[in-house]
C-alpha cells in the first residue's frame, strides 16, 4: 500500500503565518505540521510516501524531509501548480500509486489514534474506498456523513442543517480506480475538483466504508483550529529520528 500526504494550498486562513512558508510546516506541538502525517503512516507499515505540495514552497518542504532515509521511509514528490483541489492534488499520484491501494491524508490533519487496524480493515476489504469520520460538535465546517445503518448513503460538504453530527476526516483510502473517477469530475461552484464527488461517486457504486476514529482529531487550517492542535499535541514525542531533520 502506498501513502499519499496533501501539502499544496495557499494557507490563506492562515494568513500572515503562511506567507513566508507552506502551512505544513508551521509548528505543532514540537514538530513541523506534516511530521505528524508521515508519524502515522509510518507507524501504520506504510513506508513508500508521496508528498504533494505547491511550486512555491516545495523547496522548503524538499530541504526539511529530504529523500526519508533518516526517517526509514522513501519519499517521492509532486508539484501542484496551482489549487485546483483536494481531486485534482490526489491526480498527481497515479504513476506513484499505478494498481496499489493508497491511504491519503491531507496535512493538516492532526489526530491521536494508530491507523494500523483501519488500513489492515482496507487492506481485507480489497477494492473500494475506506474513509474515517470523527464525531464533532460542528458539523457545519466539513463533509458531513450521512449514515444509515452500518452504511453511508450521502456525503455533502459544509451542509447549514447536518444529517448527522459525523465529520469526514481528510484521511481517505482508495483503489486505484479512483483515478478513473476523478477524470470524470467537474470543477465545483469554487472551480475545483471535489473529494466529496469522489466519495459520492465510490457510495453510488456502493464500494464506500467507514470507520470512526476513537482518539481526538482536529484539522489546523484556521488560526483557531491551529491552537487546537497545538494543544492537543503538545506532549507527543516521536521517535528519535525525527528529531534529527532540522528546518
Amino acid at each position: 500500500m502506498k501513502g499519499v500526504i496533501l501539502a499544496g494550498g495557499t494557507g490563506s486562513r492562515l494568513f500572515p503565518l503562511t506567507k513566508v512558508t507552506n502551512k505544513h510546516l508551521l509548528p505543532v506541538g514540537k514538530y513541523p505540521m506534516i511530521f505528524h502525517s508521515i508519524d502515522k503512516l509510518k507507524q501504520a507499515g506504510i513506508l513508500d510516501i508521496l508528498i504533494v505540495t505547491g511550486k512555491e514552497h516545495m523547496g522548503d518542504v524538499v530541504n526539511l524531509l529530504g529523500s526519508g532515509s533518516e526517517l526509514g521511509v522513501c519519499f517521492t514528490y509532486k508539484v501542484q501548480d496551482e489549487a485546483g483541489g483536494i481531486a485534482q492534488a490526489l491526480d498527481l499520484a497515479e504513476h506513484f500509486v499505478s494498481n496499489d491501494q493508497m491511504i491519503v491524508i491531507l496535512g493538516d490533519n492532526v489526530f491521536e489514534d494508530d491507523i494500523t487496524a483501519y488500513v489492515d480493515n482496507f487492506r481485507r476489504q480489497g477494492s473500494g474506498a475506506k474513509i474515517l469520520l470523527q464525531e464533532v460538535h460542528d458539523p457545519q465546517r466539513y463533509g458531513v456523513a450521512e449514515l444509515e445503518g452500518e452504511r453511508i448513503i450521502s456525503i455533502e460538504e459544509k451542509p447549514s442543517q447536518p444529517k448527522s453530527n459525523y465529520a469526514v476526516t481528510g484521511i481517505y483510502m482508495f483503489d486505484s480506480k479512483v483515478f478513473d473517477i476523478i477524470k470524470t469530475l467537474k470543477p465545483s461552484g469554487r472551480g475545483e475538483l471535489e473529494i466529496t464527488d469522489v466519495n459520492n461517486a465510490y457510495i453510488k457504486r456502493e464500494e464506500l466504508t467507514f470507520d470512526v476514529l476513537q482518539g481526538w482529531w482536529t484539522d489546523a487550517g484556521t488560526h483557531t483550529s491551529l491552537a487546537r492542535a497545538n494543544e492537543l499535541a503538545k506532549d507527543i514525542i516521536f521517535g528519535s529520528e525525527f528529531g534529527t531533520l532540522k528546518l
